[in-house]
């Protein structure tokens, strides 16, 4: 059912070529990750000598920690799937658990391709396989992503107030950086034009009766159910504990990665645990940016991040290399393992698939 609602979605778009905003709308949403990947990792590594940074990786990390790391990274994609399925349940759509684990797994496996298409893909995967509403199923896995905007701006809070110190030092360093933000963040235009989208976007909702409205408002009321789930399911502490264990798993790995290198090993022994916290918090948020993967924001927010904790006596040079080196070693080692684990799951969903269709045939 969701397969042939995600058709007619296709359909429909490619029987009206006169709607060339659509066209030049995909166009760029398929070319902006790409060029904004390209265009950080051009801007960070104009500064760095890349063979130098490679005699630092080769010379310096300890790859028994990146492994560890990579290891650490299936528990919490176990964790997505138990708490989503959590929420399935509470819709009515008892998935199995290793269909749980492929969808999310697939879907960073997806994002690293097509970036945002792999939520798309997990919900047309579950609600497909389960014989399920694909708007109630979408609707659960945006609650699960709103979870996952909650818990980063919970930790965003509580990230300004333990490093507040190297904030302000970074703050009374480029004031005029922090004076652009403020300007732009309390602009009466920007929130008026929220407001008036807001505003309109309402009014057309509840008044028009146009046929393609009325298919959004529909959507939009499967999209409701899904994710009003979250208030009538069962299980809510647990689904509670699942998305605190889900992010302590994330910390615990870039904690783990920081013991790779001396440098970020004697940053994390200089400054506790407020320097991880800072940089998962950055990295966190650089994963809002349209990119494959993350790749290119990963590395620019991390060395950001460690720049407001250059241990005494290093020099810039030998900082950027480093960092860039820390940085570029666990992206790469996280998409290699999303690699070689999507075609993996891939693999096994093609065989589930084949399965389940000579199970019908024999019935």
């Amino acid at each position: 059912m969701a397969e042939k609602e995600m058709q007619t979605g296709g359909s429909l778009g490619a029987a009206n070529p006169a709607k060339g905003g659509s066209v030049a709308g995909r166009i760029l949403k398929f070319l902006i990750p790409p060029v904004v990947s390209v265009g950080l990792c051009v801007v960070m590594f104009r500064d760095i000598n890349f063979s130098e940074m490679l005699d630092v990786i080769n010379g310096q990390c300890d790859f028994r920690w990146i492994a560890l790391m990579l290891v650490m990274g299936l528990f919490p994609i176990a964790l997505r799937a138990l708490r989503w399925g959590i929420q399935l349940r509470a819709l009515g759509v008892a998935t199995p658990a290793h269909v749980l684990f492929y969808s999310i797994f697939g879907t960073y496996s997806v994002n690293l391709v097509f970036p945002r298409l792999g939520e798309v893909w997990r919900t047309t995967y579950v609600a497909f396989r389960q014989d399920a509403p694909f708007s109630e199923v979408f609707g659960s896995m945006i609650a699960d992503r709103f979870a996952d905007l909650i818990t980063v701006g919970c930790l965003t809070l509580l990230t300004f107030v333990v490093a507040r110190e190297p904030l302000i030092d970074f703050v009374s360093t480029y004031p005029a950086a922090y004076e652009a933000l403020l300007r732009l963040a309390t602009s009466p235009w920007l929130w008026g034009a929220v407001v008036a989208g807001i505003a309109a976007a309402w009014w057309l909702l509840a008044h028009s009766h146009n046929r393609f409205v009325l298919k959004v408002k529909g959507f939009l009321a499967g999209l409701w159910n899904g994710f009003a789930a979250l208030a009538r399911m069962r299980g809510k502490m647990q689904w509670l504990g699942l998305t605190v264990c889900i992010w302590g798993c994330y910390f615990l790995q870039l904690v783990i990665a920081f013991q790779a290198f001396p440098m970020t090993r004697a940053m994390l022994a200089d400054n506790g645990a407020v320097v991880a916290l800072l940089c998962f918090v950055l990295t966190s948020i650089s994963m809002g940016i349209p990119s494959n993967g993350g790749i290119g924001p990963y590395q620019t927010t991390m060395l950001f991040g460690l720049g407001l904790f250059v241990p005494a006596g290093m020099s810039h040079h030998d900082f950027m290399t480093t960092g860039a080196a820390f940085g570029n070693v666990i992206i790469a080692s996280q998409t290699l393992l999303l690699i070689v684990g999507g075609v993996v799951v891939f693999a096994l969903i093609a065989l589930d698939k084949r399965r389940r269709v000579r199970h019908q045939s024999a019935q």
